[in-house]
């Protein structure tokens, strides 16, 4: 009789849109999400991730101005409406928006699922003029135990600092949710291939972790900000699953994976083995950390 394998079998989708700063545009922005977020649930999709700042657009004005578009976290109205979709359809979905608390902001991803609010995450490393409206995240990089797998947060430039999957991916995650504004930045923008850099940054940090990881960007143009699209669905194994997204599509990328696979060790040979190998008794003191026990996979 042979032994029965652990499945768990999950239909990603990551969904990229344009959403335009304004509190006037508030409103639509988390209807237009909504919107397409109840389309991957029609087909199918079970766990749906939307951009950084999926409510509010990203370019505000100044610190007041970002005030203006920020909300409580779980009690603020857009999240409130997540927290109904995610119950209404039966999905975890994972979304951005600007937090307020008390007179702290934070660029923060939530994640809710069938039976509510389960945990957000604020983002850790603030890019360029975030730093004049955010106050980095102080809830460090938290893992969050659920029936299709454990899942991870991570906010666009975060993706830059390897110690941001790898910690993720050391406290067992099956699959990191990576919301993006990934920004114009200067050329060459695009390989041949249409990838930007972010994507292969993408790839790479799935590849080293042995973890999937699901990146949702936006597109279009804000003042003098133009976004870079690019949205994915990285596997294990580092390559996309399927399609990279357009520099400038409204689109859905969808991916059928088995969550329970990034639990395997990636033993490329009878010699190698990623997570063996890693020497943390040289490096881990070198750099200051202290031992961090990692999750079985």
């Amino acid at each position: 009789m042979s032994e029965s394998v652990a499945v768990s079998a999950v239909r990603v989708a990551v969904v990229q849109f344009d959403p335009q700063v304004g509190t006037h545009n508030i409103q639509t922005n988390l209807q237009n999400g909504l919107d397409l977020a109840r389309e991957a649930a029609m087909n199918g999709a079970n766990l749906i991730v939307l951009p950084e700042l999926a409510n509010t657009g990203y370019l505000f004005a100044n610190r007041r101005d970002a005030f203006n578009h920020a909300e409580a976290v779980p009690e603020g109205p857009s999240t409130q409406a997540w927290i109904d979709f995610a119950a209404q359809h039966q999905v975890y979905l994972v979304a951005g928006l600007a937090e307020q608390d008390a007179m702290q902001l934070f660029d923060t991803a939530v994640l809710l699922g069938q039976g509510g609010f389960i945990g957000k995450y604020r983002k850790a490393h603030l890019w360029n003029k975030e730093k004049l409206w955010f106050t980095p995240g102080d809830l460090g990089f938290p893992v969050f135990e659920t029936p299709i797998g454990r899942i991870g947060l991570l906010i666009c430039w975060d993706i830059w600092f390897p110690e941001v999957p790898r910690l993720l991916s050391q406290q067992g995650a099956d699959i990191i949710c990576s919301l993006n504004n990934w920004v114009w930045t200067p050329p060459p923008l695009f390989d041949d291939a249409g990838k930007c850099m972010a994507s292969y940054l993408t790839m790479t940090a799935a590849h080293v972790n042995n973890v999937f990881i699901a990146a949702a960007d936006r597109i279009g143009k804000e003042q003098d900000a133009r976004y870079l699209g690019c949205s994915l669905i990285a596997g294990t194994n580092g390559w996309p699953i399927g399609a990279v997204a357009p520099a400038d599509e409204q689109i859905i990328l969808y991916a059928d994976v088995d969550l329970s696979t990034a639990r395997s060790a990636p033993i490329w040979n009878t010699l190698n083995d990623l997570q063996r190998d890693r020497r943390t008794d040289i490096y881990d003191g070198m750099l200051g950390y202290c031992h961090h026990p990692r999750l079985p996979r």
